[in-house]
């Protein structure tokens, strides 16, 4: 299911220590400090961890997080990006080896990658534990390191980008690949966490091409952002994207995925590990369902537990037979309408499974309080202006839900590529 998107754990802890995202420039060479709010990047654990019912199966016990990223650049010549990520080990009293880790790093640009090259350093940056030899290797190599109950340790990333004549600005983003190896009371299990990077940026001048659509009622406004991901948090976004087109009475609607994308609330199917249950549910789902695949269907069990499901599928299988539809989804509960399986938005997150966001509510409320203006956070496609389906998730008190509705059901965010997560409405006779 397509969503409003930049086609693209409480909201409290994303409070911010400063306005925006932070941005350093130095003279020939150029260090770009993308590196979102200190708070909301100490609670990734917290909301990785929420996203699936942990610890269901023992391989959950080790979680890797995606991390706080800092970029370094050179102009045309080379990118160089650091990411701290940690290690967790959920189990409250059984001890988890890391005997090994590797990367891979894929380029997405708007032209050929053939002529850039890539490297990643990953280095031990190891805080708990025995008393162990931890030091970087020059060889790269990565000593195997144990993990004691309850506690964490860091890796610093290192992914140098340089070039053979072409322009690194061509690059649209970087997607991280990190593989790892669980090993313990439950065997050795390989894992998997990924790392979206965004690498272009838009800026003043390319704003020259946002304009603002006319509607019976208002005027809408699809804002550019960055490619989002798990360091973004909205009310920066606002701050740097919104703010300076923002007039008092305008509604900020938020496409759900694109919040759920800054939750972390998104799962490679890689990591997802389809039971009998799953590979039999989702035969019941039409095709062109999220719910039709075993790793969609999986992702889902995960979610909200398998008991839950085994009681939607009987009790929407029996009412089905009985004419009446939906009842699923009444049961399984609001992320079995919300989930996306792959194909559902923009590259790369297109190969992802996306669950819905949480504390929307909250989130709406709060953004609402810091920014004075009103927001809504909603899921609407492409088919909304024929089925007349714009679902709200969470509107601050001062929305209009049918005036809102009106105002998106043609989605002027668009399905495609637009990247225009953030869509501003403004109702005429306001400021213009």
């Amino acid at each position: 299911m397509a969503k409003l998107h930049a086609s693209h754990s409480h909201f409290s802890a994303w409070k911010m220590r400063r306005d925006g995202l932070r941005w350093k420039m130095r003279s020939w060479k150029t260090r770009c400090a993308y590196e979102g709010d200190e708070q909301w990047l100490e609670g990734e654990a917290q909301r990785l961890a929420g996203v699936t019912k942990r610890p269901e199966r023992t391989w959950d016990w080790l979680m890797l997080t995606r991390g706080k990223w800092t970029w370094e650049v050179r102009e045309d010549q080379e990118y160089l990006l650091r990411g701290s990520l940690e290690f967790h080990n959920l189990s409250h009293k059984r001890e988890i080896f890391v005997p090994e880790v590797d990367a891979r790093v894929k380029l997405l640009a708007d032209t050929s990658t053939q002529g850039y090259c890539t490297h990643v350093k990953l280095i031990p940056k190891h805080t708990s534990g025995y008393d162990q030899v931890t030091n970087a290797r020059k060889d790269g190599y990565w000593p195997a390191f144990i993990l004691v109950a309850d506690s964490k340790t860091s890796m610093e990333v290192e992914l140098r980008i340089t070039t053979n004549g072409e322009s690194l600005k061509n690059l649209e983003s970087a997607w991280l690949r990190l593989e790892y190896i669980s090993y313990g009371p439950h065997g050795r299990i390989p894992k998997q966490q990924h790392v979206v990077l965004p690498l272009r940026f838009p800026v003043d001048e390319d704003e020259g091409g946002l304009s603002w659509s006319d509607r019976s009622r208002c005027t809408v406004l699809p804002i550019k952002t960055h490619l989002l991901t798990h360091m973004d948090n909205p009310k920066a976004i606002f701050d740097k994207y919104v703010k300076h087109h923002y007039q008092p009475g305008d509604i900020l609607a938020i496409g759900e995925t694109p919040l759920a994308i800054m939750q972390g609330r998104t799962r490679h199917p890689a990591s997802v590990r389809p039971g009998i249950l799953a590979r039999m549910a989702c035969l019941l789902f039409h095709p062109t369902s999220s719910l039709a695949t075993a790793c969609g269907m999986q992702a889902l069990i995960d979610s909200v537990g398998k008991m839950r499901i085994v009681l939607a599928v009987f009790v929407g299988a029996l009412l089905k037979i009985l004419g009446r539809g939906g009842y699923f989804y009444r049961v399984a509960g609001d992320q079995a309408a919300l989930i996306d399986d792959v194909t559902g938005t923009l590259p790369p997150y297109d190969q992802f499974i996306s669950y819905g966001p949480v504390d929307v509510q909250s989130t709406v409320d709060e953004m609402q309080g810091r920014t004075g203006c009103e927001v809504a956070v909603v899921d609407v496609n492409d088919l909304s202006k024929y089925t007349g389906a714009v679902r709200i998730l969470g509107a601050s008190s001062g929305v209009d839900n049918a005036f809102l509705k009106e105002s998106l059901l043609d989605n002027p965010a668009g399905n495609a590529d637009q990247q225009t997560p953030f869509v501003l409405i403004r109702r005429k006779g306001k400021g213009e």
